[in-house]
């Protein structure tokens, strides 16, 4: 049974222009490693490739900024159902002709004979409880990139209302599907590393949304031979392991999360602001409708301070979470990408980073399908 909510609603921040600065307020420092946009991008590269690189394998899922409309009204509430919530917890069909294996012992899987698009609505209920209660799951062999993109669209739908980002290439004709996409030839990890010693951007995804994501699907169409894996960190591990009293003080605390500082960005690099940025509060600590964990929801991507509390206060508690998720390696799993990945995690209780780890000009080109939740929320405090 789902747990009960210490309430239904989700404070907001309704200016988009905030009256102070986000950006210098907070501890949390938005960080670009993949610094993808229309002036990057070589449309003659992706098509016809280059002596180095071949072409595109999926012309069709190459980037545009200026889709069929390129501003868009706010989002607007809706009422989410989390599926995972209706699920048979032995997984007759999600796993019946599976293979499963554990990518660590409390984090991530690796699973071989399930063809993800294949499955019954009772499947995708199984999955949005697995995925819950693995974190992230590796599915191999799959279909997805493969299909019409509107057929992807439509499974993903199941989980959720589609997400549109505000900032990010899609295909043409497909605004719901975010593109990570760094083009052949493009060397400027290069310059990345000139001015920083990582790649490391731990985050949650647009957790500045009043709804962000639950049950997300990413599928790999082109990569490099060897480089650009996820990492991804538990948020409920990451949240068990701090003291019953020092749980006990986060409950009730909420943070400001804002996604301004990433439409900056685009603009800096002469791509698209598709709504205007918004800033959300949410707390803390989050409780998933279907399994009940409670996980740590900051990240420094996104969070920029404590409400209520100075500025020192804020940074102090914040800076102290993010490197206890940081340097939790023995909560946090690897996914090494391959053809016919897709890659699926839920938003709600894990953070993940890129690795931008080759720097030999290979294509790295994944699509994501981001389907939003319920708006965070937080069950009452139980040592």
């Amino acid at each position: 049974m789902a747990p009960a909510l210490v309430d239904t609603t989700t404070e907001t921040i309704t200016e988009t222009r905030p009256t102070y600065d986000f950006a210098n307020s907070g501890t949390g420092a938005y960080k670009v490693a993949f610094n993808t946009g229309p002036k990057a991008f070589q449309k003659d590269n992706e098509l016809q490739g280059t002596e180095k690189q071949p072409p595109a394998r999926y012309p069709n899922y190459l980037p545009v900024w200026n889709n069929e409309t390129s501003v868009y009204p706010p989002l607007t509430p809706f009422t989410h159902y989390d599926h995972g919530k209706d699920a048979d917890p032995s997984f007759p069909n999600l796993l019946k002709d599976a293979k499963v294996a554990d990518l660590t012992a409390n984090t991530g899987a690796e699973v071989h004979g399930v063809q993800l698009t294949k499955l019954t609505d009772k499947g995708k209920d199984e999955l949005a409880l697995f995925v819950a209660q693995k974190k992230v799951v590796a599915f191999r062999d799959q279909d997805f990139a493969d299909l019409p993109i509107q057929e992807a669209l439509d499974f993903g739908g199941y989980f959720g209302r589609h997400h549109i980002h505000p900032a990010s290439g899609a295909p043409k004709g497909y605004p719901e599907v975010h593109l990570v996409h760094r083009g052949a030839e493009d060397t400027t990890a290069r310059d990345f590393f000139e001015e920083r010693t990582n790649s490391i951007t731990w985050h949650s995804d647009v957790t500045y949304e009043k709804q962000p994501p639950g049950t997300t699907f990413l599928y790999l169409l082109d990569g490099p031979a060897a480089g650009g894996d996820t990492l991804f960190a538990n948020q409920a591990a990451a949240y068990r392991r701090l003291s019953p009293e020092f749980q006990k003080r986060l409950h009730g605390l909420k943070a400001i999360h804002s996604g301004i500082e990433q439409a900056n960005n685009s603009r800096e690099r002469g791509g698209v602001v598709r709504r205007d940025p918004v800033t959300s509060i949410h707390p803390l600590v989050r409780t998933h409708p279907a399994t009940g964990e409670k996980a740590l929801f900051v990240n420094p991507q996104f969070t920029r301070r404590i409400v209520g509390y100075k500025k020192e206060e804020s940074d102090f508690l914040l800076n102290f979470l993010y490197d206890h998720i940081a340097k939790g390696q023995d909560f946090q799993a690897r996914v090494k990408w391959a053809p016919g990945t897709v890659v699926v995690w839920d938003n709600r209780v894990t953070a993940h980073s890129a690795l931008l780890d080759w720097d030999d000009g290979a294509r790295r080109h994944l699509a994501r399908i981001t389907p939003q939740a319920e708006p965070p929320t937080e069950t009452p405090f139980e040592s």
